[in-house]
């Protein structure tokens, strides 16, 4: 019975490690991804800043316009919104929350600041983050 007790403790504690350091791992890889974003589009690459996003007609981007769906249609949008260096300008986050939806599934709540030659401009925005294919990708957008 003791080595049972023993045996059971150790797996619960050996699986709640092995389980934060996945979720820890998880927002590092997540971070990775917005990092890589922050610089593509301030270089104003905007191709580079959609790897982020699932290259899918399912993503969902909901904006000041409403509802787009489709990575392409998503990219468009970008490229008319944001046409030159001086409409793009220098994006940084802020993040203010990642929690784990399910496996596989975060959000990230936080804020942007895209600081322009056209006039700044800042707004919030919560995005959900699915792992495909072994990478993280955003799937659906929330930006105000």
């Amino acid at each position: 019975m003791r080595t049972f007790f023993f045996l059971l403790i150790f797996t619960i504690t050996t699986t709640s490690c092995i389980a934060q350091s996945t979720e820890i791992e998880d927002k590092k890889a997540i971070l990775e991804v917005m990092k890589i974003q922050q610089e593509a589009w301030s270089a104003n690459d905007l191709e580079g800043f959609m790897d982020g996003y699932w290259k899918s007609d399912s993503l969902k981007f909901y904006g000041k316009s409403g509802l787009t769906k489709g990575w392409q249609q998503t990219l468009d949008n970008y490229k008319k919104g944001y046409p030159t260096k001086e409409h793009s300008g220098t994006l940084n986050f802020e993040i203010d929350d990642i929690s784990k939806i399910e496996d596989n599934s975060y959000w990230v709540m936080g804020r942007y600041y895209l600081k322009r030659k056209v006039g700044d401009a800042n707004g919030n925005f919560l995005i959900i983050f699915k792992k495909i294919n072994g990478a993280w990708k955003i799937v659906a957008d929330m930006s105000s």
